[in-house]
């Protein structure tokens, strides 16, 4: 396979058209290309990838020398999204995908939204219109949903359901929102680009992600296209693993784990849970843990030993500290964080059951957002941290991706 990015119209990209039936995918704010993974997966075509970070763009041209698979056909645009000509982008694009910084809108930001420059929405909607995807998907943090950012989310659903209906001259968006409101108990006009919007907190480790992660994902099809959809259900649960560790011992038998080395029982804090999958209605599978991310890994190298697997070299320093204690061993790891404002520290570690914390190697970090082991990541630690912390996990993206990918083979003809 080749190693450059196919280009738009060039043979390979013509070939890649037809194996996908069609289905073009553009991307924003790819970071290190998480999301478009798991969309390639999904059997989307992923035509153009955008992104600014120079760190990130490093990483995805590094895999596209290596041959890295659906990698090395993307077509990279080392640019801010605001810049990018999206007109040039149209032409029967099936879905629009990205996750705008989250930094406005998380926990830790300044929580000013609309009037922190950082705030990308404006440019995704912008692009939504430029190109008039048949789908959209985007990801953010749930601090979108958190008291006063609320209305502002709500503003961005509406501006997508309707996104020609442009703010006015010295027009408020609080005005502007209130008249979207009304615009949606109007009948849409069959020449207006309208989309159906919904949206959903999806936790990732109820689609067999090994980490705990709560992201907002919108989904919107191009209303003119008749479609149906919902979101995906869950297929892992909490409960499911408890009984796969403390009912039947699959978990520990799975994993040979003897019964001296497994942590102690936590009888008073899930014998609730026991009782409940006792239950023929268990039928999700287990919850994945860090254990079963990194199954088969090797320790990470020491500083200046050979490196056996890429970015998989021991970082010293690990302490937890309050509210930072690590990840369980065998639980699904804590969110792992970006680091946006410094490099994180009590967050990114892995906790074994007699208590001894490291940090997470950038290469266990990438298996616990689903990254396959060839992948590479360029920078230093802050660099990586922050690409792999910003990243959507692979095979919740697949999974999303294949849900739109099948509702847009069944749409109604033009």
């Amino acid at each position: 396979m080749s190693t450059e990015p196919a280009r738009p119209g060039s043979a390979t990209a013509s070939a890649l058209r037809r194996r996908y039936g069609g289905m073009k995918s553009i991307e924003l704010f790819t970071g290190a290309g998480g999301m478009a993974l798991g969309l390639a997966r999904a059997s989307f075509h992923v035509e153009t990838v955008i992104e600014r970070d120079p760190w990130a763009c490093d990483s995805i041209r590094l895999n596209q020398q290596k041959g890295i698979e659906h990698v090395c056909t993307w077509r990279l645009l080392q640019s801010d999204v605001r810049e990018v000509n999206f007109e040039e982008q149209a032409g029967d694009v099936a879905l629009l995908a990205g996750g705008p910084p989250c930094q406005p809108f998380s926990v830790a930001g300044r929580n000013r939204t609309h009037g922190d420059d950082r705030n990308m929405f404006p440019a995704m909607l912008d692009a939504v219109r430029a190109v008039a995807p048949f789908s959209v998907l985007i990801e953010n943090v749930p601090g979108l949903l958190r008291g006063r950012l609320q209305k502002y989310f709500e503003y961005v659903i509406l501006q997508l359901g309707r996104p020609t209906l442009l703010r006015r001259d010295g027009e408020s968006w609080a005005a502007h929102a209130e008249r979207l409101r009304e615009a949606g108990r109007s009948h849409v006009r069959a020449t207006e680009l309208a989309y159906d919007v919904r949206w959903q907190l999806l936790e990732a480790a109820n689609f067999g992600v090994p980490q705990r992660r709560t992201r907002v994902f919108i989904v919107a099809f191009r209303r003119d296209l008749g479609t149906e959809w919902a979101f995906p259900t869950a297929t892992h649960s909490r409960e499911a693993l408890l009984r796969d560790q403390w009912l039947t011992g699959d978990y520990w038998k799975r994993h040979g784990v003897p019964r001296r080395r497994r942590p102690t029982y936590p009888y008073s804090s899930i014998a609730p849970l026991l009782r409940a999958v006792e239950l023929p209605a268990a039928s999700l599978a287990p919850w994945r843990t860090v254990r079963d991310a990194l199954a088969r890994l090797p320790e990470p190298s020491e500083p200046g030993e050979e490196v056996i697997l890429p970015n998989h070299v021991l970082i010293r320093g690990a302490r937890p500290y309050r509210k930072h204690t690590g990840s369980p061993l065998d639980e699904p790891a804590k969110t792992l964080k970006a680091g946006n404002h410094g490099v994180p520290g009590g967050e990114n570690m892995i906790r074994r059951p007699d208590g001894s914390v490291r940090y997470f190697s950038i290469r266990e970090c990438a298996r616990l957002q689903g990254f396959p082991d060839d992948y590479e990541f360029v920078g230093s630690w802050k660099h990586l941290v922050r690409q792999l912390g910003n990243a959507v996990p692979v095979d919740l993206a697949e999974v999303l991706g294949k849900t739109i990918h099948a509702t847009l083979r069944r749409r109604r003809p033009a």
